[in-house]
């Protein structure tokens, strides 16, 4: 096995891992950045909508609002406030690498008034090819990309990650690393229907589990209200759709939303996405409207969306469009505080597979890529502070390998206990079932069937402890939220048993 020593390890190609590589790289850090795909795949470059972040000082106490409204009580508040106060700035920066905001800001479901910029309804995209080409241009000796590299497993000595075993194209390799940072997205793919790219396996959450990282509220899963599926493949049709003006019809041609928020299509997604659920269940189907808005400036407005449904027959500005929820993103991750660290030291995560307290129980519209943004950078800040000299790696952690033939009847297992209403009889007897081949070998393949086979556990055990509805939980059998905000955090130094942690206590202001 070749062996390579770096200060920094960056695991993963998103907005989180790319922008933390190339802020550790401006102050003078060695780093390595591995990506199982090219640095343009992964779930960012699919973001439609935008990107949210306050317009101006004034606005950073009602984002930070909104944002706490939607998590439902569970959002951490310093967590919302070091975002508040940081995301404006690193979204100018994006437009210093090139990204071409429209002037035009627009209002998402959750938000109290417009503040998402984007590019169309392209954001992501764009986004994603000004960070790789910023990578690309700065790679060097110092700046090492490892594209199509799969991360097999972290190395732990003296209680503290030390590097990892890492499966390139030209063979395996051993990182030392001062750090590692975890960037790896989240775990879309344990569900058959989702917006979340083939490579959202988890794998972030499942090496921290290995290392002894504590995971925390796993049973928040966000669907995305609004997608049209063909084929069992969800295709996304944006949030700003609502946002421009479209409105939600259900089989028998009435807007329904007024029976269930005041905010209409523009409520937070929990809300809208069991709402489209229970039309299709009493009149069998919801469709998307947008046809009093003009052909026209549909096509301009939305031209992605526009193609994508082009290709399955349908005419975005001319068309009622079936919706339907689907799984799109999962709040739940590896905990960390507002600088990224895991409870193991040498460790750090940042984006989707983090759970750093920004979401709560809901995620707000558009935070996610801003999101990435902040606690990318916090996170490569804070792990270039306390950098040693990597001691001698001991021996890869082992890593959990499932047969991937078993996938399709674990999602299923997980989409029916788990989906967007769960009751505790469904969720004991997925637990009681839950034993999957293992695999016979150690395959990319079958150490993602691994990592989601490990999660998919501890998804269901989250699920049924937390015996109340909140955000993206909901407990038929418990409709309310309990009188305590608390966090489920899974630590696996004590058997994996799940701990109920109080939110904390609120910081008052918001402004910087």
């Amino acid at each position: 096995m070749n062996r390579v020593e770096t200060e920094l390890l960056v695991v993963g190609g998103g907005v989180a891992g790319a922008y933390a590589a190339l802020t550790a790289r401006s102050y003078g850090a060695d780093v390595i950045l591995a990506c199982k795909t090219p640095l343009t795949g992964g779930s960012t470059r699919w973001a439609q909508g935008g990107i949210a972040a306050p317009l101006a000082p004034g606005d950073e106490d009602a984002h930070a609002q909104d944002t706490l409204k939607a998590g439902r009580g569970l959002c951490e508040p310093d967590a919302v406030h070091a975002f508040v106060r940081d995301a404006r700035s690193h979204v100018e920066t994006l437009r210093d690498l090139g990204v071409a905001f429209s002037p035009h800001v627009t209002l998402e479901g959750g938000h109290s008034r417009a503040r998402i910029r984007h590019t169309g309804d392209a954001t992501g995209h764009a986004i994603s090819a000004a960070l790789s080409g910023a990578l690309q241009a700065a790679r060097s000796p110092a700046l090492t990309l490892l594209e199509g590299a799969f991360v097999r497993n972290l190395r732990v000595a003296g209680g503290a990650v030390v590097g990892a075993d890492v499966l390139t194209r030209n063979g395996p390799v051993q990182v030392r690393a001062g750090a590692v940072l975890l960037a790896t997205g989240g775990f879309g793919q344990l569900y058959p229907v989702t917006t979340a790219p083939p490579e959202g396996t988890g794998d972030g959450l499942g090496l921290a589990w290995q290392a002894g990282a504590a995971l925390r509220d796993l049973e928040f899963v966000q669907f995305h209200p609004t997608a049209v599926v063909h084929d069992g493949t969800a295709h996304l049709v944006t949030e700003a759709a609502r946002g421009e003006g479209g409105q939600l019809l259900n089989a028998r041609g009435e807007r329904f939303m007024q029976r269930y928020d005041p905010a209409l299509e523009l409520a937070p997604r929990d809300v809208v996405a069991r709402a489209i659920a229970a039309e299709i269940a009493a009149t069998g189907r919801v469709d998307l409207d947008l046809r009093h808005l003009g052909a026209t400036f549909v096509r301009q407005r939305f031209p992605t969306v526009t193609a994508s449904l082009a290709r399955l027959g349908l005419d975005l500005g001319r068309d009622l469009i079936p919706v339907q929820p689907a799984v799109h993103y999962t709040m739940g991750g590896v905990q960390t505080d507002v600088q990224g660290r895991t409870t193991v030291p040498g460790l750090y995560a940042a984006g989707e597979v983090a759970s750093s307290g920004l979401h709560g129980a809901n995620r707000l519209a558009s935070n996610s890529l801003s999101e990435g943004l902040v606690f990318g950078a916090r996170a490569a800040r804070a792990a270039l502070s306390v950098l040693k000299v990597p001691p001698a790696c001991t021996d890869g952690l082992p890593a959990p390998v499932t047969d991937p033939a078993a996938l399709p009847a674990l999602r299923a297992v997980v989409a029916q206990a788990a989906g967007l209403q769960r009751n505790a009889a469904g969720l004991r007897a997925a637990l009681a079932a839950w034993a999957w081949p293992a695999a016979t070998t150690g395959c990319r393949a079958a150490l993602e069937a691994g990592h989601l086979a490990v999660i998919g556990e501890l998804l269901l055990r989250s699920a049924l402890a937390r015996e109340e509805s909140r955000g993206g939980h909901h407990r038929t059998e418990h409709a309310w939220e309990g009188a305590v905000a608390a966090h489920s955090v899974l630590v696996p130094g004590v058997g994996g048993r799940i701990q109920s942690v109080p939110v904390s206590p609120a910081v008052l202001g918001f402004t910087a």
